[in-house]
């Protein structure tokens, strides 16, 4: 037991679905490091992004409020001046807080050490800035620390998909060896008009592009790339935890794992981010403190979002958090996992930079999921979780499931406000 209050070590990948990790039974990839940082924690299998792309999802983690609230709906786009975030937070708590690695915000307190801050827009390349960000927060767990520190850091890969997609297409000498074909890579013909839009605008999201000639052994060697992607980063997360151990913190730092957002990895064919199906907006959510939190759990039952982080860590430090705040803490679930949560979480989509009147809202329930795009052709989709995982079966149409659609509808108008 520590006699202050604990160390938090927040630990953020980018752009990496919950699906693409070892812990969270993926057999196509080894995340030894990751996976160990479950071994002695919660793993969450509900868990979502506030938005599935990188600007709007880490205002949302930073703040745990939602798009809509903290005003960056699409990337480039500012929040709200003067939003307290974890790093100021726990900076006025007395903490000494630090950055290392892509913040994605205004830098707008000087109470917070940012290590490695230059390296987001010096270097694009998770493969050239990861292992230095790594470095920063390695010498900052090795100094002598006489206050309780708050670390958080962000890892850029394996978000460099977004540029190995790019590149032409090569001959596959060993597509045997790589992943297989999701089941449901096949699109949906019914799919939501705004969706098909989507997969065709030249900018913001691109990428998708790329794939129009792609082959099956294409596919499969970008899931094979992205897996080994995953993997790179894997080892900076061991370089940074394994100096948490070698500095005897272990015990005394609370670790939570997370990424902004999930990716595409060939489900309904698509790739990157910027989709509201599941893969893009699942992303992993490990809470773990050696010896205080039960070790190798698996919570299948809570929904959670990326923004009950700034709570979680806000309970578990004995900080108040701002009243504004809309995330949950999850400290109450960990310790007490009989405990009812929340009927449904959300994620906001603004796919267009041109256009912020283009948007879609998921409502997550325990057992369904429901899409509604704000224009288009068939504009709802709603999907058994439990039946359909790989949502090929899209049921807002069928007569036997309107009460359920007309009670997703209504949380839906009840959190835009209608």
């Amino acid at each position: 037991m520590v006699d202050r209050s604990p160390n938090i070590l927040l630990i953020i990948t980018d752009q990496q679905a919950r699906q693409a990790m070892g812990a969270y039974g993926n057999s196509s990839l080894r995340t030894p490091n990751m996976d160990a940082i479950a071994s002695n924690g919660v793993r969450f299998e509900r868990s979502y992004c506030a938005s599935p792309v990188c600007g709007p999802s880490r205002n949302s983690l930073y703040t745990g409020r939602m798009p809509h609230e903290t005003g960056a709906l699409v990337n480039g786009l500012h929040p709200k001046p003067n939003l307290p975030t974890i790093g100021s937070i726990f900076a006025e708590a007395g903490y000494a807080a630090a950055w290392a690695g892509g913040w994605g915000m205004p830098v707008t307190d000087s109470a917070v050490e940012y290590l490695s801050r230059d390296l987001w827009g010096n270097m694009r390349y998770g493969s050239q800035s990861d292992s230095t960000v790594a470095d920063n927060a390695v010498s900052f767990l090795e100094r002598e620390h006489d206050r309780p520190f708050m670390l958080s850091v962000c890892l850029t890969n394996p978000h460099d998909i977004c540029w190995s997609v790019r590149e032409d297409p090569v001959a596959h000498p060993n597509v045997n060896s790589y992943p297989q074909l999701p089941e449901n890579f096949a699109v949906d013909p019914e799919e939501p008009g705004l969706i098909q839009w989507c997969r065709e605008r030249p900018y913001y999201g691109e990428e998708l592009q790329y794939t129009r000639q792609w082959s099956e052994p294409d596919w499969r060697s970008y899931l094979n790339t992205y897996y080994r992607l995953v993997e790179e980063v894997d080892q900076q997360v061991g370089r940074i935890v394994e100096s948490l151990r070698r500095q005897g913190l272990e015990q005394e730092t609370l670790i939570v794992f997370t990424s902004d957002h999930g990716e595409g990895m060939a489900a309904h064919k698509w790739i990157v981010k910027l989709s509201l199906y599941e893969n893009p907006v699942s992303v992993p959510l490990i809470v773990s403190w050696k010896g205080m939190t039960p070790p190798g759990v698996s919570d299948e039952n809570h929904l959670v979002s990326g923004i009950d982080i700034l709570p979680t860590i806000c309970d578990y430090a004995s900080i108040p958090c701002p009243d504004e705040v809309t995330g949950t803490s999850l400290r109450p679930y960990i310790e007490k996992p009989t405990l009812s949560g929340r009927e449904y979480v959300t994620a906001e989509l603004y796919p267009d930079t041109k256009d912020l009147g283009k948007m879609a809202i998921m409502i997550r329930s325990q057992r369904h999921k429901f899409i509604r795009c704000s224009e288009g052709t068939n504009p709802e989709q709603l999907f058994d979780m439990r039946d359909d995982p790989g949502e090929i079966r899209n049921l807002a149409g069928q007569a036997h499931m309107k009460t359920i659609l007309k009670r997703h509808r209504r949380w839906a108008d009840d959190y835009l406000g209608h």
